[in-house]
């Protein structure tokens, strides 16, 4: 596909759209040439939003991105803006009998084809890009204990970062006690601090990362089942290279349904794994005093292996965003995009997740996919979840949120659309249920809500060693395991919020980078972060956000 760069205030994205763009702010009489007609602005049209490009009737669909993403519910005059009040949700009919052959040119990649990046090999032909010791509980009631674990060896071994809150608090205390709470410097931020990252005892161990979550028990059996297999995909996720699991030994989700499922994924499984039943130990003090040496011993066993050059090939991608805007289809999505297809043509794995999100879509990746089996799975996969929302009265339209509305994303199909430009237009090789992993290379839809959390975990389970995760609203989300890089639609954000963006698509919006030079100069960045030579903001900030889906309602 050409690409073009962006050097206008407004932007038709596709031929056959009935709407422009509004790349700034225009005010009402700004006068927009589209297709030798001169277009009015009957008022003002704020950056991110769309005007039409012809009068609309009641009735009439709205087209963007070259799909239906919505129907004027009265009319629109010429130039007038989308808004919730003239437009509702409505997508493209899709099914296999309207499947047809899909074709693609694959991106240049001679310059990548001898790349490497320094990771992790494991015995099954993976690749991590971290090293991590993983501590987790098989039920909530460890949940203290694993605190307690993660307590003793962040402080101790230097990977958890100095609390500059802490400080502040004790600041706002002292001030208190001094009579001075008042006084304008009593509430003073405290002192930054530069963010722990590894340990000088283990200099190749990333970290010691610890999970807690609500599950394991007084659920159902299935809710035991997803358990295991959410817990299973990280433990044997390429980044992680040992595992201490605490058990307390009644719960539903049992130590040998774990082993299972762990075997199941990767019957090849080799690395070191430490299980510890509270009901057998006793106390606290034993079962703690126990776990604690162990998982170091292990940690010291762990720091012997070191990063070797690996072809990207080896990589795992997931495909991720979250706090979208009116630019995220435009700039972000379509960079990772070019990059998802430079990776799956060198042989690499990406992860396009957020089902909720391909809504209007579908036909185009029901026509993407290499086999009939998997065209079956998605259609199967995506009836079933908009099936089990309508039962309880809520629908793939209302996934758009009010962050969402307010930034021009004002409709789900809207949405939807420019979401899916984060998998690029190579075919689909593969079709996954949550956490399951991807057994051959190539683009792969996985089903996840579009919750950042559940959906970052989600890709995580399922192998992801990195995760791109777009945004043009800005979110801290962050993964334990595998390193979750923030990528702003639009450089106003960038600069806004430093501290939680890695990577800047703005370029693209504002005509400095055309698609494929922003995803080029954002590989080459990913292969520094996967040799470990740097850390994610998410990494820095210790930002691990860990959320199993239940398999419940969520949009």
């Amino acid at each position: 596909m050409t690409q073009k760069r962006v050097m206008h205030t407004y932007l038709q994205i596709h031929p056959t759209d009935n709407v422009l763009v509004a790349l700034q702010d225009l005010p009402a009489g700004t006068a927009l040439v589209h297709r030798g007609q001169a277009i009015v602005l009957p008022e003002l049209a704020r950056a991110k939003h769309k005007v039409v490009t012809e009068a609309l009737a009641a009735g009439a669909p709205v087209r963007m991105y070259g799909v239906r993403v919505g129907q004027a519910t009265q009319p629109i005059a010429l130039g007038e803006v989308l808004t919730t009040a003239n437009v509702r949700h409505e997508a493209e009919a899709y099914g296999l009998d309207r499947r047809q052959a899909w074709t693609w040119q694959p991106p240049d990649v001679h310059a990548w084809q001898t790349a490497t990046f320094q990771g992790y090999p494991r015995a099954d032909g993976s690749v991590g890009t971290r090293n991590y010791w993983l501590v987790v509980p098989l039920v909530f009631c460890e949940n203290r204990n694993i605190r307690m674990m993660q307590d003793a060896f962040e402080h101790a071994l230097g990977y958890g970062k100095t609390d500059r809150y802490r400080q502040q608090v004790q600041q706002l205390a002292d001030a208190y006690r001094a009579g001075r709470l008042d006084e304008p410097d009593a509430a003073a931020t405290a002192t930054a601090e530069q963010p722990g990252s590894r340990s000088a005892l283990f200099p190749n161990v990333d970290g010691v990362k610890f999970l807690t979550h609500e599950m394991g028990c007084g659920g159902t059996a299935a809710d035991a089942q997803r358990l295991c297999d959410v817990l299973a995909g990280f433990i044997t996720n390429p980044n992680v290279g040992g595992v201490t699991v605490l058990s307390l030994g009644c719960q539903k989700s049992q130590l040998g349904m774990l082993q299972a499922a762990i075997v199941a994924r990767s019957p090849a499984f080799d690395r070191p794994v430490l299980y510890f039943n509270h009901q057998t130990y006793g106390t606290e003090a034993e079962l703690l005093t126990a776990a604690i040496g162990q998982t170091f011993r292990g940690l010291a066993q762990l720091n012997q292996q070191t990063r070797q050059p690996a072809p990207l090939a080896k990589l795992t991608i997931g495909l991720k965003c979250g706090g979208s805007d009116g630019f995220s289809g435009i700039s972000a999505n379509p960079a990772v995009g070019y990059l998802s297809d430079v990776l799956v043509t060198l042989g690499g794995t990406t992860l396009l997740a957020e089902f909720p999100e391909l809504c209007g879509v579908e036909q185009e990746l029901i026509n993407r996919c290499i086999d009939e089996q998997d065209a079956q799975q998605f259609v199967q996969l995506m009836d079933t979840y908009a099936a089990q929302a309508a039962a309880v009265g809520a629908g793939f339209d209302m996934n758009p949120s009010p962050g969402n509305i307010t930034d021009g994303l004002i409709t789900d199909a809207i949405k939807s659309a420019g979401a899916a430009k984060k998998g690029g237009y190579a075919p689909v090789a593969g079709v996954l249920d949550y956490t399951e992993k991807a057994v051959r290379p190539g683009l792969h839809l996985l089903c996840t809500p579009g919750n950042d959390v559940l959906a970052t975990t989600g890709m995580a389970a399922s192998g992801a060693t990195l995760i791109l995760f777009t945004t043009g609203l800005g979110t801290p989300t962050g993964n334990p395991i595998a390193p979750t890089v923030k990528i702003s639609t639009n450089s106003r954000l960038a600069a806004c919020m430093p501290d939680l963006i890695d990577f800047d698509a703005g370029p693209v919006v504002a005509g400095a980078e055309t698609i494929a030079e922003n995803g080029e100069r954002l590989l080459h960045w990913l292969v520094g972060l996967a040799s470990g030579e740097y850390l994610t903001k998410a990494e820095q900030l210790n930002q691990d956000d860990f959320i199993p889906w239940q398999r419940d309602v969520n949009l």
